[in-house]
């Protein structure tokens, strides 16, 4: 779940964890779109159904004067209800997701089946999709750096300051894209639909923002279903919990005596593998659109990598024989999984903007320096946060956006215990705020949840009928590990 590609975005993408490769319906590259109104929607997998496009206006930067104004865009799937209760908004992962995009993907049947209590919305969140108005930059075609943490780092302080310049002058007024305006642009939505309240419904960094909509707008909003929890001070994942994560997967092997015999200790062969490749980086042919060409992948670039894979079972299942071979000498096992460094190195102008906003608390800050020194993923895993911090003196929001409240507004949570992007330790933290909560726990699901078993789409059309949802566990069989 990709757009603009960047850094972590792409190496979901490769992973295969993140979301088709969908035709749109307008040319996001031209910045043209289509107008408001009925259109036939097509899903990715071919099947149609009757919606409509539609737009507002918002300013900018709420805190600019003078600041220009900019449409946001959504695709709405009327209700099939002859009583239909709120809208219900789809907030995207990301940042950087699209709404649009995500109902083309395999939760277009959730889309559907929430039509039985309300309109459901596909929104574009500022910055992306129909509502992306500001211009790309030239793709950037080298030298590339080594893919080390001190190489990515260097190319991506100076790129996005650079690119912060040009965006500034083309007249974007970019310290408007943060999570406060974008939980602004849910209140301007719900008057736009002229309605007294709207219904939440998202994942990732979409739960991010709906808790900063439930601190602005707590009024406004009736009840949420969120997954894969993301807290206000949570954009940066605390390494050490993502080795509780990674020491899960490991006792998991104990049911594989074949794999547990190859690999009797999954985090420290990881480790090794790491402080080889960040030492000695060694050259790598990787295949893109313009052709092959070479790059020097070091450590940082390879956890980078297993960032993503660990989001989802089908991935994680791969990274014990990709270890292994790695750890042979065979890189030539990572080259299908790695994507063009031109997808590597390029600035997504909303996503970046947001997570420099959002920031990290310094308390936070000083666990994560802490704890990545001796973390099997370093502190790659949310790269290029908190990497990118300083780079824009000013966007920070501060402590008052990362402080964190007490929830009444009804809500169905969803996790999934394989959940390597938002582990279930971070996850904890934000469910205790919510004091009218149902909990529902995959296990052996991942971080796309939503769409992981069969049984969570009518707990999701139970829960917005406003109908009592139990607290639940539903289970999936758990991953089978390759390592041959």
């Amino acid at each position: 779940m990709t757009h603009t590609a960047l850094n972590r975005r792409s190496l979901l993408a490769a992973a295969g964890i993140a979301a088709p490769a969908l035709a749109l319906p307008w040319n996001a590259r031209a910045q043209t779109q289509p107008e408001t109104g009925p259109f036939r929607f097509v899903a990715g997998n071919g099947q149609e159904t009757d919606a409509e496009r539609g737009f507002f206006e918002v300013p900018e930067d709420r805190n600019l004067p003078g600041s220009r104004r900019i449409r946001i865009g959504y695709v709405r799937f009327p209700s099939t209800s002859p009583n239909p209760g709120p809208p219900i908004v789809y907030l995207a992962g990301g940042p950087g997701g699209s709404g649009v995009r995500t109902a083309m993907g395999p939760r277009f049947p959730i889309f559907m089946a929430l039509r039985e209590v309300a309109d459901v919305i596909a929104l574009d969140q500022r910055g992306v999709g129909l509502s992306n108005h500001i211009p790309e930059r030239p793709e950037w075609t080298g030298p590339w750096p080594a893919l080390t943490r001190d190489g990515m780092t260097g190319w991506y302080r100076d790129e996005m300051q650079k690119a912060w310049v040009d965006w500034t002058r083309a007249g974007v007024a970019m310290t408007g894209y943060t999570t406060e305006q974008n939980a602004d642009d849910i209140e301007d939505l719900r008057r736009h639909l002229g309605v007294d309240k709207v219904n939440l419904w998202g994942i990732s960094y979409g739960t991010h923002l709906a808790l900063s909509v439930l601190k602005r707008h707590p009024h406004s909003i009736g009840r949420v279903a969120l997954a894969s929890l993301e807290g206000q001070d949570q954009t940066v994942k605390r390494p050490a919990h993502i080795d509780a994560f990674l020491n899960r997967v490991d006792r998991l092997l104990d049911n594989d005596p074949v794999a547990r015999a190859a690999i009797p200790n999954l985090p420290a062969l990881m480790r090794r593998v790491h402080d080889q490749l960040e030492a000695d980086p060694v050259p790598m042919t990787v295949t893109g659109p313009g052709g092959a060409t070479e790059i020097r992948l070091g450590g940082f670039g390879l956890q980078l990598l297993a960032g993503g894979m660990v989001a989802n079972p089908p991935s994680l299942s791969m990274l014990p024989r990709l270890y292994l071979a790695l750890d042979a000498g065979l890189t030539e096992a990572l080259a299908p999984m790695m994507p063009h460094p031109s997808g590597l190195f390029s600035i997504s102008a909303m996503s970046s903007a947001m997570d420099i906003a959002s920031g990290i608390s310094p308390e936070r800050l000083a666990l994560v320096e802490e704890e990545r020194k001796t973390a099997v993923l370093g502190d790659a895993f949310n790269f290029p946060m908190p990497h990118l911090l300083g780079a824009i003196p000013g966007l920070d929001l501060g402590p008052d956006f990362r402080a964190s409240i007490d929830i009444d507004t009804p809500a169905l949570l969803v996790a999934g215990s394989l959940d390597g992007r938002t582990p279930l330790e971070e996850q904890a933290e934000v469910i205790a705020r919510f004091r009218n909560k149902s909990q529902v726990l995959v296990e052996n699901a991942g971080h796309n949840v939503f769409e992981a078993h069969p049984e969570v789409q009518p707990l999701l059309v139970r829960f917005f009928s406003e109908q009592p949802v139990a607290d639940a566990t539903l289970t999936l069989p758990p991953p089978t590990f390759t390592v041959g």
